[in-house]
């Protein structure tokens, strides 16, 4: 395990040192959570033009539970483990650069990239049927929001691909969730034979 916590440092700190001054604030604004918001509606666009108004209601209520399960479980991992993040843990934030707004105290793991995964997984396999490069654009968006997070300096990749794994398990159990929700009140015509 100790090999293990060594070699997350170790990559995190040739990962954040990759980092230039010149792209500091793009990096801060990726991890933004308002950032996303065009991209965000963009999807919920989609999601209507592909659904319709009812299921694409009913996604946006799971997707809210998503971001809300990613999100609570990060911080119940993060205070039973009390990893500090890169940010304050001594012998590591003296060779890092830490350019992020703020940091907090514990980091394992990144709530940013269970969501992020969570998010892609879900959406994903929800609209690959009507735009089949929709995959590749959205985890092209989930690994920048996921490396922002070692760019800014609060996270190893430990915490990251952690929470890529944790999203990952979640967006599909949510759309699983989806078609049983979907297949229960809506009428055959209007859901299965889309699903």
């Amino acid at each position: 395990m100790e090999q293990l916590v060594e070699l997350d440092h170790e990559l995190f700190l040739f990962l954040n040192n990759l980092g230039d001054p010149a792209w500091d604030n793009f990096w801060n604004f990726i991890t933004n959570k308002w950032a996303s918001i065009p991209f965000y509606a963009l999807l919920v666009f989609f999601l209507y033009k592909a659904l319709g108004w009812k299921k694409t209601l009913l996604s946006l209520v799971l997707v809210a539970l998503v971001i809300t399960c990613t999100d609570q479980l990060a911080n119940l991992f993060k205070h039973y483990f009390e990893r500090p993040r890169p940010c304050r843990q001594e012998g590591i934030m003296e060779y890092s650069r830490f350019v992020a707004v703020r940091c907090g105290r514990f980091g394992y793991f990144s709530a940013h990239a269970a969501s992020s995964a969570a998010l892609v997984v879900y959406l994903g396999m929800i609209l690959k049927r009507y735009w089949k490069h929709i995959f590749p654009v959205l985890i092209f968006w989930g690994l920048l929001v996921s490396y922002s997070r070692i760019y800014l300096g609060v996270h190893y990749p430990g915490d990251v691909l952690t929470g890529w794994f944790f999203g990952i398990v979640i967006g599909y159990v949510f759309y699983r969730l989806f078609l049983f929700l979907g297949r229960r009140f809506f009428t055959s015509g209007d859901f299965r034979a889309e699903f």
